[in-house]
């Protein structure tokens, strides 16, 4: 064996043992904590449910706040065809004008219910989250905008846009 061959032998493995002790201590040193327990919990936060649900463990209200006739049972079948539990609709007992596609009314255990909903709006609908709120249904109210529901594609690729659900401010991950 020539000179030059042991040289780059050794060269090469000089190389392989410092890979090899950088990505050891890259392992052992690594801390990284998930986006949630990184921000920690004050003691009156409340606690929020982050997880993203399937289609058919999310309860909605469906609302019109346009002066679309029979617009919140139209959605409401859209909603049903999509798996969605939908318990009302109707006009919005709120009765506040939505300019925008839609609106969604959510607490703290429908955070994740809310974050798959703005998909199904194109990450165009305006999220209203309400701490005190107790229950577990996401009240969708239908905006002057609103054109039609995304499909299927459209929607996963929104979910991916968005990320992961992220805590409103006051809360905490459940």
């Amino acid at each position: 064996m020539s000179f030059a061959r042991v040289r780059a032998l050794a060269v090469v493995g000089g190389l392989v043992l410092a890979a090899i002790i950088f990505v050891t201590v890259a392992l052992v040193k690594d801390h990284q904590s998930s986006p949630a327990e990184a921000q920690g919990c004050s003691k009156d936060a409340v606690m929020a449910n982050i997880t993203l649900p399937e289609e058919q463990d999310v309860k909605i209200n469906v609302y019109n706040a346009t002066d679309k006739p029979g617009l919140a049972s139209e959605m409401k079948n859209e909603f049903s065809n999509r798996k969605f539990k939908v318990l009302k609709s109707g006009n919005d007992p709120v009765k506040k004008p939505v300019t925008k596609v839609a609106q969604l009314r959510y607490g703290p255990k429908s955070v994740g219910a809310a974050w798959l909903l703005r998909a199904y709006f194109l990450n165009e609908a305006d999220p209203q989250f309400d701490i005190k709120r107790t229950d577990d249904v996401v009240d969708v109210v239908m905006g002057t905008a609103f054109k039609q529901l995304a499909t299927t594609t459209e929607v996963h690729q929104a979910l991916a846009q968005l990320g992961s659900p992220v805590l409103p401010p006051g809360t905490c991950s459940a």
